[in-house]
């Protein structure tokens, strides 16, 4: 039975860092995702699945709510190991109505946990432009992003709250005490 621990956050919030800390620190046990990630690999491999993707994103399209929600449960299922972490999902409630409706059909995967870093807007902020890598690091930008993240994240909470499996962290910390929190709270699931 694979564990699946979702982490989300706002942009600049450190997720994807944590997870990719924790699965390092955990790599007989646990695999870490990122959406973004898995698409790419799926269009690399040449799958027909992936030639699929490649002909919404070549386009600049988004890839179609069914074909993420089947890219991850594929990856979750045919993960190497255990226990899978997967950052940045979901980011709509129509992504968490999807993985849902496919999750109540498998009897390998069991979301075990939805872990939030929470962090407010102006850390957030002060991450994403004091990390600045290219054109669309700027506050326009940003403040897009975040609206994009908060718009669902009260009705995503309350969701995973009814289920009694969202865990809020402080991502106001140092890197080392989120993870250190993050891991055993894991590690405490599994």
């Amino acid at each position: 039975m694979k564990k699946l621990f979702l982490v989300i956050g706002a942009p600049g919030s450190g997720k994807t860092t944590d997870a990719e800390i924790i699965s390092k620190n955990n790599a007989e046990t646990m695999v870490h995702y990122s959406t973004g990630e898995l698409l790419r690999a799926e269009v690399a491999s040449g799958s027909e699945q992936g030639k699929l993707i490649e002909s919404f994103t070549s386009k600049g399209n988004l890839v179609p709510l069914e074909i993420v929600v089947k890219t991850i449960v594929d990856a979750i299922s045919n993960a190497p190991k255990d226990v899978v972490l997967i950052d940045g999902y979901p980011r709509s409630v129509e992504q968490m109505l999807e993985l849902d409706k496919i999750l109540a059909d498998k009897r390998d995967i069991e979301l075990t946990c939805v872990i939030e870093v929470e962090v407010s807007k102006e850390v957030a902020c002060d991450r994403v432009l004091g990390r600045a890598r290219g054109a669309d690091d700027n506050v326009e930008v940003f403040n897009n992003r975040m609206n994009v993240f908060l718009e669902p994240l009260k009705e995503i909470q309350d969701f995973y709250n009814k289920k009694g499996i969202l865990h809020k962290i402080n991502g106001e910390r140092t890197i080392e005490e989120i993870v250190g929190e993050m891991e055993s709270f894991i590690k405490s699931k599994i």
